[in-house]
């Protein structure tokens, strides 16, 4: 087997990174305390094409696959995560799900647009009685002519408040549940009746815009639905294992950061007449955050490699996502203890990254549910 990336994914590499180092880095903090990411700094990733590397060239995307999106999503991450979550709703699974199961016409209409960051995307399946229940909900999708009423409630929506475009998942028959009574639309903002939410005050990612977004009678013509009517649930589970592929490539960005700093930090920090790289209780934490971040690394980009090949990777993306945010919460808090009492104070970027971590084991299906997955897959296989 061969790990070694192509000479265009070394250079996609190094662009973002030079890009990240110069136009992200330096406004991270000022984008968790304000709680946005700057339009400006939006369309300057549209520019560089970040908001369409997994959409084919035909669309106006870069075409670089799984692969070569996972490489951009990590390297953003370490500069902040924040901005790689915008960039990841908006990619993997907002515009993802029009990619996937859109109609030819669909594609031609949006994905242009979503490619290079002129409009942005939002994914919207998640509501108060529906979450890791996600074949629960309650938003109904009723045909009136050649249109469909859409009206129900959207919760903690990313991108929510800054989208143009959403992708949302609608109950055309509760009796028949996810199997042929759940249909996926594209809904502009501009559509009569669509009304956003307040921005949601949260935890970490604060710069990312999260928010309700509320469907009154709004009316979205036949044209815009995605796939077939009743399939809508299948677009959504593959759309999450694709978001599933990113989230354990930002996981892997944010824990090389952390260990970065922390190796800087420890080099530098004499207690007791030496450094405390010296010390052993350190030198096991570095050890395992290392370990960790190998872990992932193997396990990201070995199925984002099986994605693009067109095989079967629902379960591996389970595992990704299930033990990739798992090992960042590890490597954030090992972070913040080799840093001590600095690590817990908001000058320095490790108590940011260890509150952003966590939100990693609750979106895009929680650790819980992905257990379920995993454990499914075994039972139907028999084996792994």
């Amino acid at each position: 087997m061969d790990f070694t990336f192509t000479e265009e994914q070394v250079m996609l590499r190094d662009l973002v990174r030079k890009f990240v180092d110069h136009e992200v880095r330096p406004l991270a903090e000022s984008i968790d305390r304000e709680k946005k990411v700057p339009p400006e700094l939006i369309k300057k990733i549209g520019a560089l094409g970040l908001m369409g590397l997994p959409i084919p060239e035909q669309y106006g995307g870069a075409g670089v696959g799984e692969m070569g999106y996972c490489i951009a999503v990590e390297e953003v991450s370490r500069g902040c995560s924040s901005t790689a979550i915008t960039i990841g709703a908006h990619t993997s699974i907002g515009s993802m799900s029009i990619c996937l199961d859109g109609s030819e016409e669909l594609k031609q209409k949006y994905l242009p647009s979503l490619a290079r960051g002129e409009k942005i995307a939002a994914y919207c399946l998640t509501e108060a009685g529906a979450g890791s229940d996600a074949a629960a909900i309650e938003t109904t999708a009723k045909p009136e002519g050649d249109d469909w009423i859409l009206s129900g409630t959207k919760l903690f929506i990313t991108n929510g408040g800054i989208a143009d475009v959403y992708v949302v998942f609608a109950a055309n028959d509760r009796y028949l549940g996810p199997r042929g009574g759940i249909t996926a639309f594209v809904v502009e903002r501009s559509f009569a009746g669509v009304e956003i939410g307040p921005e949601e005050e949260k935890m970490g990612i604060r710069g990312s815009s999260t928010a309700e977004v509320h469907l009154e009678q709004v009316r979205v013509p036949g044209e815009n639905v995605i796939g077939n009517v009743g399939n809508g649930f299948y677009t959504a589970m593959k759309v999450l294992d694709i978001g599933r592929l990113g989230l354990g490539a930002g996981a892997i960005g944010l824990s090389r950061e952390v260990l970065d700093l922390s190796i800087a930090h420890a080099k530098q920090r004499v207690q007791f007449g030496q450094p405390i790289i010296e010390r052993g209780m350190v030198q096991a934490m570095l050890a395992e955050m290392a370990a960790d971040i190998y872990a992932m690394e193997g396990m990201v980009y070995r199925t984002a490699w099986m994605a693009d090949q067109g095989m079967k990777f629902g379960c591996e993306a389970a595992i990704v996502k299930m033990f990739c945010s798992e090992a960042l919460g590890r490597v954030a808090d090992k972070g913040v203890q080799i840093h001590g009492g600095m690590g817990y104070m908001q000058e320095l970027p490790l108590e940011r990254a260890y509150r952003d971590a966590r939100i990693n084991r609750i979106f895009e299906g929680t650790n819980e549910i992905q257990r379920i997955v995993i454990a499914r897959a075994l039972a139907k296989k028999g084996s792994y």
